[in-house]
C-alpha cells in the first residue's frame, strides 16, 4: 500500500491529498529515509511523521484494506511516540489560548491592564550577589 494512502487509512491525515503533501514536503520518512508519496510500505516498516510540532513514530503492523474507523487503528499500527513529544504538544496547545488572534481588534480594558500587569512584575533575576 502507497504511503500516502496507508497514512490517510489509518487517520493521520485528514484527506489523502494532505498525506500525499505532507510526503512531497519531506515530513514523512520510512525506516530513516525521506520518501516519495507513491512509496509502497510493509509490515515492520518505521514511519516518523512531523504534524503540529511533533515527531510521530509508528510501526506498521499490518496494512487495511481501506480507511477505518478511530477504533481500530490499533491493529494496523503500533504507536511509539516518546511521552516528551506529546507533551510539548499539550504545551503549545496551552501556550496558543493565552495569545490573540489577528483581527479580533483592540484590546480590551481588562486586556490591557493584564499586558500592563505583566510588564510591571518584578523579575526573577538575582540582584543579590
Amino acid at each position: 500500500m502507497r504511503v500516502d494512502k496507508y497514512l490517510w487509512c489509518i487517520r493521520y491525515y485528514k484527506t489523502r491529498s494532505i498525506a500525499t503533501r505532507a510526503c512531497k514536503e519531506g515530513k514523512v520518512r520510512v525506516n530513516g529515509d525521506l520518501i516519495k508519496p507513491s512509496r509502497e510500505v510493509y509490515p515492520t516498516d518505521t514511519i516518523t511523521l512531523r504534524k503540529n510540532q511533533v515527531n510521530y513514530e509508528l510501526i506498521v503492523l499490518d496494512t487495511p484494506k481501506s480507511r477505518l474507523g478511530a477504533k481500530l487503528v490499533d491493529i494496523y499500527r503500533k504507536d511509539t511516540t516518546p511521552k516528551e513529544a506529546l507533551q510539548k504538544l499539550d504545551l503549545l496547545k496551552y501556550s496558543k489560548d493565552y495569545y490573540r488572534k489577528k483581527g479580533t481588534g483592540r484590546p480590551t480594558k481588562k486586556d490591557r491592564r493584564e499586558i500592563d500587569d505583566w510588564y510591571d512584575s518584578p523579575t526573577d533575576i538575582d540582584d543579590e550577589e
